[in-house]
């Protein structure tokens, strides 16, 4: 069943199907995409970097990037073609993190999981403990 929603580029109403994005946005986006891939396909504009193909075509950086997150203009045939690490801002082809911060990361995850283990292991034996039955002496001789 079709369902209303809110254009997330101009905030019209729209009935949402695979995308969401109104028809006339797009068009829009498919007609910038036409225009970036025309200026990309020129042999001496191949090597071209993202602030060089904002320039020379006009269409936004972020929709360009999306058109690279998408994998609809591939890296291995643009070769200066990338967009920034979402933690540290530098040039990257493909995922959301650098290599350098996907292991920064892992590293932290890793201590993390470290530091949770022993805490663990400290609770279990805080209750070991604490169901330690004593006995006293009732009767002394």
């Amino acid at each position: 069943m079709a369902e209303l929603a809110n254009c997330t580029r101009c905030d019209t109403v729209f009935v949402k199907g695979l995308r969401d994005i109104c028809n006339n946005c797009y068009k829009k986006e498919e007609a910038a995409f036409q225009k970036v891939y025309g200026f990309l396909r020129i042999r001496k504009n191949r090597e071209a970097t993202l602030i060089e193909i904002v320039e020379a075509t006009g269409v936004e950086e972020t929709l360009i990037t999306k058109f690279v997150k998408e994998k609809r203009l591939h890296p291995t045939q643009f070769p200066n073609l990338g967009y920034p690490c979402e933690k540290c801002g530098i040039t990257i082809s493909s995922g959301k993190l650098c290599i350098a911060c996907t292991e920064e990361l892992k590293k932290e995850l890793t201590t993390y999981e470290e530091t949770e283990k022993r805490l663990e292991e400290v609770r279990l034996r805080e209750t070991s403990l604490a169901n330690t039955y004593y006995s006293i002496e009732k009767h002394k001789k």
